[in-house]
């Protein structure tokens, strides 16, 4: 086993490799950072590239557009309040606020070791436990993922800001805008009113383009037109942007937002797209301070960064043990290996031990690589705030309706964008959290499809969902953390009613 690890180190030290990883890394990061573009569009426009590489190099160029890519959301998500990527959403709750203050370089900074920390470690745990890591998720069903969705939901108390109400509406939004199109496992047409084009519902990327950019776009003219400072406080730069002082404290939060993220990667079909969002509400719930979370702490860019880039090395387990894509990019991957006459599977660290470790060896070197790019770019990342914004934002515009209309090719899915941001613009204007719809709108297919194929498999009967031993904890723990966040909830409408 040490000749094959060493022999894979080997595989990758190589100057064209190497060339090929940075390029990789380099263009993920572009690719992430712009609002519109996706890390899963950036890796398929890079597939065909790799058709005539060694099986090493092209899917060490792959490894290394999908860090680099969920890496770079942070950069939009922190300068603009735009998550570049599904994986940033919940960077700009604090991100964004604390670039306003002048301490863009101190967000970025904070975003970008996290970053390389939690996918590193991630990378280390796939390294050492993926083959027993993948044994455990197979014993994951439909109760099992029923029950983890039914939890995910709970989490949704935590994003809204000032009220839960709110929240939950927010949430139910998300979920009912899930429901339209064809039913999982009936094929039934659903809210479709006739329309062919609603019969493959929403796709995720030109819903978070509208709700999040076209709505922010939206609200910075509406602030022009009222004649106020339209520029962000300018900030200097040393190092990283932080100092020790400034993450003081945040072990916990690192430990627990990174195994949120390794752990939701493993399962399939999850994705950094959600874990982002609940490790932050993990850590805010169990903060001192909760009530400082959106104002502009460190805490919350740590534990969204840490979880979406220790996903890509949780996505990746199952990729390689079972042949099973973690998400939509490393279902893209798994594309190379075909390409290459490699199947991914139990057999494939006995039969392709020496391409298996050159990958290993290919994202830690790619994930080194990341830091040093991006911490490199961090002084022209920021020039961005010296951007007036009626100049840079139309240029968001102009990427967001190529990210739409790139997602599928379908003109309706630019018009989805344009819907989408008037109800982000209107959520604003009426403060209603953003986030909560889309975890909703993810959410909501998992929950239905696996309670579909529960009630199926048990011919109609729920218990199977209670005695199943995982399904039953999480039940129990969603069940716990809803009970705690209402009686949260009605010990402060008390205080509120004292204090008047």
């Amino acid at each position: 086993m040490s000749s094959d690890i060493v022999a894979g180190i080997l595989s990758i030290c190589d100057v064209k490799i190497m060339l090929l990883m940075l390029l990789g890394v380099f263009m993920g990061i572009i690719i992430g950072a712009i609002p519109g573009l996706s890390v899963t569009m950036g890796v398929a426009l890079f597939l065909p590239i790799t058709f005539g590489m060694e099986p090493v190099a092209g899917l060490s160029l792959l490894v290394a557009l999908y860090i680099g890519g969920t890496s770079g959301g942070l950069i939009s998500a922190i300068l603009l309040r735009i998550p570049g990527t599904a994986s940033s959403v919940a960077t700009c709750f604090d991100g964004h606020p604390m670039a306003e203050k002048g301490e863009a370089t101190k967000a970025l900074g904070v975003g970008i070791v996290f970053s390389f920390l939690g996918g590193f470690v991630s990378y280390i745990i796939l390294m050492l436990l993926a083959p027993a890591i993948a044994k455990i998720a197979l014993q994951f069903g439909p109760y099992e993922y029923f029950s983890i969705g039914i939890f995910s939901m709970t989490m949704i108390a935590s994003l809204a800001s000032g009220s839960l109400v709110k929240g939950i509406i927010s949430s139910l939004l998300g979920v009912m805008i899930s429901f339209v199109g064809i039913a999982p496992i009936t094929s039934f047409t659903r809210f479709t009113f006739g329309e062919s084009e609603l019969n493959a519902g929403f796709t995720i990327l030109p819903v978070l383009i509208g709700l999040f950019a076209v709505a922010q776009v939206l609200t910075s003219v509406e602030e022009k037109f009222k004649k106020e400072d339209m520029t962000v406080q300018s900030c200097k730069i040393k190092g990283f942007g932080f100092t020790r002082e400034d993450i003081k404290g945040q072990g916990w939060n690192f430990w627990v937002s990174m195994l949120i993220g390794t752990g939701i990667g493993i399962l399939p079909g999850m994705g950094g797209s959600i874990c982002n969002i609940i490790s932050y509400s993990v850590v805010k719930n169990h903060s001192k301070y909760p009530e400082k979370f959106g104002t502009g702490i460190v805490d919350g860019i740590v534990a969204s960064e840490t979880s979406n880039n220790a996903c890509t090395g949780g996505a990746l387990v199952p990729l390689l043990t079972l042949g099973l894509p973690g998400d939509n990019t490393t279902a893209l991957i798994l594309a190379g290996f075909m390409i290459h006459g490699i199947t991914p599977g139990p057999l494939l660290f006995r039969s392709e031990a020496k391409l298996v470790y050159g990958i290993f060896a290919a994202l830690i070197v790619s994930n080194i690589m990341m830091l040093i790019v991006e911490y490199m770019g961090i002084r022209v990342f920021t020039r961005l705030l010296t951007v007036p914004k009626n100049l840079l934002l139309p240029i968001v515009i102009v990427f967001c309706v190529v990210g739409a209309f790139g997602s599928n090719n379908r003109v309706f899915d630019v018009f989805v964008m344009m819907f989408f941001g008037l109800i982000g613009y209107g959520m604003k204007k009426l403060n209603y959290p953003q986030a909560p719809i889309i975890l909703g709108f993810i959410l909501g297919p998992i929950v239905e499809t696996n309670l579909r194929r529960g009630l199926m498999k048990s011919q109609g009967d729920f218990m199977p969902f209670l005695t199943s031993p995982i399904s039953c904890l999480f039940l129990i723990i969603a069940a716990v953390t809803l009970a705690l966040t209402i009686r949260k909830e009605i010990v402060k409408l008390k205080r509120a009613g004292a204090a008047a």
